[in-house]
């Protein structure tokens, strides 16, 4: 038999009986959302249904935010939370903040309202819902594990989520024990920092149209970017039909003005631009926030921190940071892993072994049409016994992906594409940390332009911290006279550096919010995944 779904309203004249009919309610609500796949009516729809019941089953169904037709100082402070929630990069309408603002106005402004049990009931379960969801989400972020997570989260069991809750009743201080849920990371309270500077520099977010690009279906395309450029006041109307000349001038008025390249059509700028408003910024901060989350609790003492979007090295020892350097990373069709390793060694002037993915992609259609493309990229061909074969009595003509019985090597030195010196860390991807022999290249601003690995301009601090303990047998002079002499040689001996290699788009610097390109478009999947229908409320 289904269970009855209980009154809208049960209005309470005598205060002796409000806790009772309060706890009444709560019951029969409880049973029918538990019975309703967690929802009780248009507006309350409960994310943790059955965790809710079994708290308030276990305090007798008794009220745990409210008490005598008023909030109580918990209650307060919940909802406090909760509305000031995107400083923690949460989005208030996942904590039923609309439904409570309105419960908590109408009681303030109409006396019968706050003698409704049934209305105090919906509130106290929102209220508690929403605490078991924040908690969540400052625990463990809303991105799912993956092969890269590192946390292990098998305490985190519904008996985790009441301790949290006892934990706030005993102490009384929800703030407090919510952030201490929150990861203990530099970069996640600079972030945190950054972005409340962004909330205090703006008034309010306005909503505007999010254009999908690129995007299959031409005609959904062109009547996404009409209204957000009207949303602009850049064309007359969001639906009226538009002349030709009359949409490339508007568009061409909008690339000037935003430093763009004024084409009059659609690209990926123009629309990353259009794109990058306040809320979608917003929603790039809570999700660099959650991914650390996916962090251990701590990190080592020592470990060196590649950032990809931010195109920067760092190592850090003892809590600080004792070297930075510009990285170039891969391009967005070879991208550079993420992954977690540790360097073991590394080797002064290294010859490199081609990969055959660029062999077959790039180098064996230019050594076909010319063999002098060798010698002029100083590669020497061998086979699988290492001999070098004169590339002269190959028949390149037949070889191919399928058939190719040879390795292409490049000769150490200066023009080598590792440049001088390589570390090395076991990932199952080939890729390491390397000098470059295109040093220029760290001049420009967008670095996104290896093959997978990753190039560090100031590769010989990176050697010397390594080596930094063991000043007799790899004094600085060592490596440097070993560089000028042009001596290959493998360093061992010091102890493994953890690495980690991450994408972070956004960090906080100086107390302000710095925000990097998407230059792989991972927060853009992350953002149609996660947070393509939040909310501003």
């Amino acid at each position: 038999m289904p269970t009855v779904k209980p009154p809208e309203k049960d209005i309470v004249e005598v205060p002796e009986k409000f806790e009772v009919r309060v706890s009444d309610n709560l019951k029969k609500a409880l049973s029918f959302i538990v019975d309703n796949k967690g929802r009780l009516n248009d507006t309350v729809l409960l994310a943790n249904d059955s965790l809710v019941y079994g708290l308030y089953e276990k305090e007798n169904f008794q009220p745990l935010w409210c008490a005598q037709e008023n909030w109580s100082p918990l209650g307060d402070s919940l909802y406090a939370f909760i509305e000031q929630s995107k400083e923690y990069g949460l989005f208030p309408s996942d904590y039923h903040f609309r439904a409570l603002a309105g419960i908590r106005n109408k009681m303030n402004g109409d006396s019968i309202a706050r003698k409704d049990a049934a209305l105090w009931s919906r509130a106290d379960l929102m209220l508690t819902d929403a605490f078991f969801l924040a908690t969540r989400h400052l625990k463990l972020g809303r991105l799912d594990r993956d092969s890269l997570t590192m946390r292990n989260d098998s305490a985190v069991n519904n008996e985790f989520f009441t301790e949290v809750f006892h934990l706030v009743r005993h102490t009384g201080n929800v703030k407090t024990t919510l952030h201490d849920l929150e990861p203990k990371h530099t970069g996640y309270d600079s972030l945190k920092i950054g972005l409340k500077f962004f909330l205090d520099s703006i008034q309010s977010f306005k909503r505007y149209t999010y254009i999908n690009y690129p995007n299959k279906d031409s005609a959904s395309l062109r009547h996404a970017l009409q209204r957000r450029l009207f949303e602009d006041d850049i064309v007359p109307s969001a639906t009226e039909p538009i002349d030709t000349a009359v949409w490339r001038q508007a568009l061409m008025g909008y690339q000037q003005a935003k430093g763009l390249k004024p084409t009059g059509k659609v690209n990926e700028n123009t629309v990353n631009s259009l794109n990058n408003t306040d809320w979608e910024k917003f929603k790039r901060v809570a999700i660099n926030l959650d991914r650390y989350k996916l962090l251990p609790d701590t990190l080592p003492l020592t470990y060196i921190w590649v950032n990809i979007p931010a195109f920067y090295m760092r190592v850090v020892n003892m809590d600080t940071m004792v070297m930075e350097s510009r990285v170039i990373v891969g391009q967005p069709k070879t991208r550079t892993p993420l992954l977690t390793s540790n360097v073991s060694n590394f080797i002064i002037y290294p010859q490199w072994t081609v990969p055959y993915s660029i062999i077959f992609k790039e180098m064996l259609p230019k050594i076909q049409k010319n063999v002098e493309y060798l010698n002029k990229e100083n590669l020497m061909v061998v086979d699988k016994n290492d001999s070098i074969i004169d590339p002269y009595t190959i028949d390149w003509s037949k070889l191919s992906k399928n058939h190719f019985p040879y390795l292409l090597k490049q000769r150490q030195g200066d023009d080598n594409s590792l440049g001088v010196l390589k570390f090395n860390f076991a990932n199952k991807y080939s890729v390491y940390l390397h000098d470059t022999n295109a040093r220029w290249l760290f001049s420009r601003g967008n670095r996104a332009l290896s093959h997978g690995c990753v190039r560090v301009k100031e590769f010989l601090k990176l050697a010397d911290f390594l080596v930094r303990a063991d000043t007799l047998k790899y004094h600085p002079d060592t490596l440097r006279t070993w560089i000028t002499r042009q001596e290959k040689h493998t360093v061992w001996g010091f102890p493994k550096v953890p690495i980690y290699i991450r994408y972070f788009t956004c960090e906080g610097k100086s107390g302000k919010l710095k925000i990097y390109e998407d230059v792989y478009a991972e927060d853009k999947v992350l953002r149609e995944r996660y947070f393509a229908d939040k909310s501003i409320l």
